[in-house]
């Protein structure tokens, strides 16, 4: 184990014994790990390291305490107001100032220590950033449970409001703390697998640790966004690209940026991909709209043409579209989604078996189907016709329009946005679709604010490094998207992605989850997660 304090112009190494080996003692700072960009420099930071099996190492950063500076407050609801450009739009954290200074009148009328305070945040490759809105706060506390006491007084008075602790809000001077760990593969001595499962089925979610456990892995975090209401679709399904073993099993969201690995962890990159899909019959072809989810419904948007509010990203939306046509494996589940439409079941040698209307039910052993909705119900009909072969074809194209061919050895998980590209910071949230047109304070709460983070990527050296930053307490604060990129950036990471995070954050070691989830019911299940495997045989 070593660990390594640093402060502004010093550092102190002691290195303990690693798997066995004895004690052997460093001094000085360590050139190819700079301090955390979190804070001021003067901020003491440890960092313990392990040896988890060879090429694979975990190192635990704790930087910075907890600041004085930071307290509880709450946080009110905006209404639209008088002198809102929108007067009818529901309450929201941030606003414009007009409405932001009328409603805290009226609180300071009713009694309340109400404050207004703009709201900026930095540019990114892709937006200009600048003010984001104004948000009305009330008093300060020393304690969760007393912001708790002042919040239901606030609701009782016939407002609304969250509770809050300052230290997420991102500020520059902040002291901390931060807990962050860092999982590094290193290829030349690295003999294990690295991969990526999402359990049992698409359909359904399971805990990191669990898919950990089931695969004998030494180490694991969770991986790409997912479906979580069952009104979005299916829990569990893939909110992206989702390629496993070479398998395409879940279409991109148009052009966001995914992970590619591989399990001799080499040539991990990250990339962004768009897909094709047809399903071809004795005399035509029709063009497909998805892979194994929910016909009409697009949980982060990219679909495609007809698709509303939009057919470009647009992150944590279901987009929707009555005429779809989705082809399934036997991955998705027990059961294809039942529903009004039809669907063309095939056997394991792409033969028509049966026609199903409405839609729905189990699959042949090793067999497909394709379901369609809408005006593609007699597309599909016409096309499909019992005892007839029907050929499902989809490809994968990077942002040069070439065909990306994965191997069995290759697994793809959906991320975004992007944060590092060749060395310099690059943070996409426009492109990806988390920037909401109107809606400043979605922005704010994912984007802005610090929240537990998942990061992944690759350094100059070839390593792959997985990471994540445990927040919402005030034992760790979390990190904004910026910081996100700066550490991933200070990490030594060439290109750096972020995966799904906030109560999804999980990073697991030797079978125990490591890192402290951040949802109240503990370890969130989550629908896919990357493993790192023991030697393979």
């Amino acid at each position: 184990m070593k660990k390594r304090l640093c402060g502004a112009g010093a550092a102190l190494g002691v290195v303990l014994a690693v798997a066995g080996l004895p004690a052997q003692a460093s001094a000085g700072p360590r050139p190819d790990r700079p301090a955390l960009p979190l804070g001021p420099s003067d901020l003491i930071e440890t960092r313990t390291t392990r040896t988890l099996q060879p090429g694979v190492t975990l190192t635990r950063v704790v930087r910075g305490d907890k600041d004085p500076a930071h307290h509880w407050t709450v946080e009110a609801s905006i209404p639209g107001g008088d002198t809102s450009p929108d007067p009818d739009a529901p309450p929201t954290t941030l606003k414009d100032r007009a409405s932001a200074d009328e409603l805290a009148t009226d609180l300071r009328r009713d009694g309340f220590r109400a404050r207004v305070e703009e709201v900026t945040t930095p540019r990114t490759a892709d937006y200009a950033g600048g003010t984001l809105g104004w948000r009305v706060r009330i008093g300060s506390f020393d304690s969760q449970s007393a912001a708790t006491s002042e919040r239901t007084r606030l609701r009782a008075a016939g407002f609304t409001g969250s509770v809050t602790y300052t230290g997420w809000d991102g500020g520059t001077t902040d002291r901390g703390p931060w807990r962050v760990d860092v999982l590094t593969i290193d290829p030349r001595a690295f003999r294990g697998a690295l991969d990526a499962s999402y359990g049992t089925d698409l359909e359904n979610r399971e805990t990191t640790s669990a898919l950990s456990r089931a695969a004998g892995a030494t180490a694991a975090v969770n991986a790409g966004f997912f479906v979580l209401d069952p009104g979005s679709g299916a829990p569990g399904d893939p909110a992206g690209v989702g390629v496993y073993d070479g398998r395409l099993l879940s279409e991109p969201v148009s052009g966001r940026p995914s992970l590619v690995v591989h399990d001799n962890g080499r040539h991990t990159e990250v990339t962004r991909l768009t897909w094709q899909g047809r399903v071809t019959g004795r005399h035509a072809s029709l063009n497909l709209n998805g892979i194994n989810r929910v016909p009409g419904l697009i949980r982060n948007c990219g679909g495609g043409e007809g698709d509303s509010p939009t057919a470009l990203p647009l992150h944590d939306v279901t987009c929707t579209n009555p005429d779809q046509l989705v082809a399934f494996t036997p991955d998705y589940g027990r059961s294809t989604p039942r529903g009004e439409g039809l669907e063309a079941v095939l056997d394991a040698h792409d033969r028509v078996v049966e026609l199903r209307s409405p839609r729905g039910g189990p699959l042949p052993a090793g067999g497909s189907s394709v379901q369609a909705t809408g005006r593609h119900v007699d597309d599909l009909t016409a096309l499909a016709r019992p005892g007839d072969r029907l050929h499902l074809r989809t490809t994968l194209l990077n942002d040069r329009g070439h065909q990306v061919s994965p191997s069995p050895r290759t697994d793809i998980v959906n991320a975004g946005p992007e944060l590092v590209r060749d060395g310099r910071l690059h943070i996409t949230p426009a492109t990806d679709g988390m920037v909401r047109p109107g809606d400043p304070s979605w922005y704010y709460g994912w984007v802005h604010k610090r929240n537990p983070r998942t990061l992944a990527g690759v350094d100059a050296a070839g390593r792959t490094v997985l990471v994540t930053a445990d927040g919402r307490s005030t034992d760790a604060l979390g990190l904004s998207i910026k910081e996100s990129a700066e550490v991933a950036r200070s990490l030594g990471l060439r290109d750096a992605v972020n995966l799904d995070g906030g109560g999804s954050t999980t990073m697991v070691a030797n079978g125990d989850v490591i890192n402290d989830p951040s949802d109240a019911a503990g370890e969130r299940p989550v629908g896919d997660a990357l493993l790192i495997l023991p030697r393979r045989h």
